[in-house]
């Protein structure tokens, strides 16, 4: 992979964390195997954000896995868009929507799921998932089936 060629920018460089949601800082590269389906999957057990009521932190395992098609999510820049949430007020169930958005809307993959599993508040844990597969194709068909089977 060519850093320069591929257009990225936080890798290989100096981190500046945002302190602010930031979409923007989100990369991609050219999948060199797109005639293959694989899985991508990234965990961030560190994640946090925080409650649009109290803006009191919440804390997250965020879980994120797809099957690319021509472009894939560069992962320092994964990082800093993750990290971005930290200041970032929003119930658990949008955090995860907003970050299936974001990256589907990124690198248009052929499917993609994302979980959060936040620690309890009040007693209670929230464990919220979304996922979207590629209309009119398998991966549409896929999508519907591990969302029947989620848990």
């Amino acid at each position: 992979m060519n850093r320069e060629q591929d257009g990225l920018q936080a890798l290989g460089r100096k981190t500046e964390y945002r302190q602010d949601y930031a979409p923007e800082v989100l990369e991609t590269f050219e999948n060199r195997h797109p005639e293959n389906d694989y899985w991508v999957r990234f965990n961030c057990p560190e994640f946090t954000t925080l409650c649009p009521i109290t803006g009191q932190p919440d804390f997250a395992e965020i879980r994120i896995s797809y099957i690319p098609d021509r472009r894939m999510v560069e992962s320092k820049s994964l990082k800093l868009y993750l990290f971005s949430f930290r200041s970032h007020g929003d119930f658990h169930e949008d955090v995860v929507n907003t970050i299936m958005k974001d990256l589907r809307a990124l690198m248009n993959p052929k499917y993609i799921e994302v979980t959060g599993l936040f620690t309890p508040r009040g007693g209670i844990s929230i464990y919220p998932f979304a996922n979207w597969g590629r209309p009119g194709t398998k991966y549409e068909k896929l999508a519907e089936q591990r969302f029947a089977n989620h848990e």
